[in-house]
């Protein structure tokens, strides 16, 4: 009785340090974390391509509510995120697969309208603003950034850490760098906005083939 109340008392400083290193995420997984969200807030996605190609027609003030409507849409959807990892799957799953097709309607129609809209058109909007459900909406049924926004957790967080705090921190940096990432894109739209007048056709039918792009991948 008193060797195992011996091997017992021995026995739990051991599991409390397999629980701490459990709760602390390696280096070579933080990395592929960074790497794998930076390719993904980076690249030409509906956000990205949207707020370049406002930041074009109507410049930074105008865009504004526009693009606190991207950040937000950013957000809720990473929050979202969150949700299922912790528990929310058996719901989920299947409103991200309606989502799916709905996200993909809504993106084609925004190529068609990007890559049709003239010169002319943009003039007349001087006097207009951006809209924020203008930026809210497509993120809210890009089905492909709830899937990004899940896989960095599971992909790289989860097997180390299902802390609600840690899960919020990293949840709260995928934000942080798509935030960046597309001020990056509108800062780009900006300085280029004197060359888009004078190649506005060229540059709208390239950003709603992206556009298209990002319908098609999201299909498969």
């Amino acid at each position: 009785m008193v060797r195992i109340q011996k091997h017992a008392w021995h026995d739990t400083p051991r599991l409390a340090q397999a629980d701490t290193r459990r709760n602390n995420v390696p280096g070579y997984a933080l990395g592929n974390f960074l790497i794998y969200v930076l390719l993904n807030t980076f690249t030409p996605g509906p956000g990205n391509i949207l707020a370049l190609n406002t930041a074009t027609n109507y410049g930074w003030r105008k865009g504004c509510p526009l693009y606190l409507g991207i950040f937000t849409g950013y957000l809720l959807i990473q929050a979202l995120a969150i949700c299922f990892v912790l528990g929310l799957g058996s719901v989920l799953p299947n409103v991200l697969h309606y989502l799916k097709y709905v996200g993909a309607v809504y993106i084609l129609w925004l190529a068609l309208h990007i890559a049709c809209s003239k010169l002319d058109s943009v003039e007349r909007t001087q006097g207009r603003r951006a809209s924020f459900s203008m930026g809210f909406l497509p993120q809210l049924v890009n089905v492909k950034i709830y899937f990004f926004s899940i896989t960095a957790l599971t992909g790289f967080i989860t097997d180390y850490t299902m802390s609600p705090a840690a899960l919020s921190g990293f949840g709260a940096f995928i934000v942080m760098m798509g935030v960046i990432a597309t001020t990056t894109w509108i800062v780009l739209g900006v300085l280029l906005q004197r060359f888009y007048r004078s190649h506005y056709r060229v540059i709208n039918i390239v950003l709603g083939l992206s556009l298209l792009e990002c319908a098609w991948a999201m299909l498969h």
